[in-house]
């Protein structure tokens, strides 16, 4: 896994950049399934947005396969993605409660939104990455990154720009701030839903996008794109530059996996690392995350582990450079 650092502000750090790859599960025992028929797949957004939807495709290919227990994906969205993370830690740790997880819940922290991280949770599986895209809305005047900066230059904290504040749908933009010295206005959205209707009805200039969300509008033309941020053009939008050939040296990927409550016994994580460790390898399964312009990339219980405590060291170094985060 690479940790790319800009040339202008070495602490601004490109968070959990590239594709990981596979990797065997370094982790004592051998796998006992938990005593449920089914387990709850706590996913903290609204049904329809891109987490949901990669989830809801490991739920079917789960159940398909010769293991027990099955999953069922529970949405309990509000409060930026902190409700379900609060019931998910709440909930005992015997197996039968996962969470679906990504780096909202570092900056979640590092706002003072939630007074808990990956810390609060086991890490079971690493499963998935997805590349934000620097979108807007279809009415703006704007027809390249370029233009997109100097307007912002040129009118700064005036282009609306919507986020989930202390999310990583706003995190983005404040690493692009850094990078460039453009500053923008938030508009405060609760998921990736509400901030797409706002950007197809004009309410807002800018947000973040990624093809699983964004593709059929940009490809419409309801929608514009300026650059993904990723290390390079994706197959799916390749005439979409990255931010690096536009001269910003940034590259910024969600990176979904799965967590239990602390204390759920390393038996249990460790089977359920093997059962996703199954559905990320299954055919069908990785043909439908390369249509959504998905990597699928598994990673086991103690190397997620190593890379949650490195992805946090890394967003914490941001939030004290922006201002974000005072605790120590």
């Amino acid at each position: 896994m690479k940790t790319i650092f800009t040339g202008a502000a070495a602490a601004v750090v490109a968070l959990a950049a590239g594709v990981l790859s596979s990797q065997p599960v370094h982790a004592a025992g051998h796998g006992m399934a938990p005593k449920c028929d089914t387990a709850k797949l706590i996913v903290p957004w609204k049904a329809g947005g891109g987490t949901h939807v990669i989830f809801s495709i490991f739920e079917k290919t789960i159940q398909s396969m010769d293991v027990k227990p099955k999953i069922q994906v529970v949405t309990v969205p509000g409060q930026g993605g902190n409700k379900g993370a609060k019931e998910a830690a709440k909930a005992k740790p015997d197996g039968c409660t996962l969470f679906a997880i990504h780096q909202s819940a570092i900056t979640s922290y590092l706002n003072g939104r939630i007074k808990f991280h990956f810390d609060n949770f086991e890490t079971v599986a690493l499963l998935t990455s997805t590349p934000d895209i620097v979108g807007a809305a279809g009415n703006v005047p704007w027809n390249s990154f370029a233009d997109l900066k100097k307007a912002a230059m040129a009118a700064p904290e005036t282009l609306k720009t919507g986020a989930t504040f202390g999310s990583t749908s706003q995190f983005m933009w404040l690493l692009m701030e850094s990078l460039t010295g453009m500053k923008f206005k938030y508009v405060p959205y609760d998921g990736t839903r509400q901030r797409m209707t706002a950007l197809l009805s004009g309410a807002i200039q800018l947000g973040t996008l990624n093809v699983a969300s964004g593709r059929k509008y940009l490809e419409g033309g309801e929608l514009k794109a300026f650059a993904i941020a990723a290390n390079e053009r994706s197959k799916h939008l390749p005439n979409l530059p990255t931010l690096k050939e536009l001269g910003v040296d940034m590259e910024y990927a969600l990176k979904r996996g799965i967590v239990a409550p602390k204390g759920t016994p390393k038996d249990i994580v460790v089977h359920w690392s093997k059962v996703f460790k199954k559905a990320a390898e299954n055919p069908d399964l990785m043909k439908q995350m390369d249509a959504k312009g998905t990597d699928v990339a598994w990673v086991g219980p103690d190397d997620y582990r190593k890379w949650a405590d490195k992805t946090f060291k890394e967003h914490k170094g941001v939030a004290v450079k922006i201002g974000m985060y005072k605790g120590k």
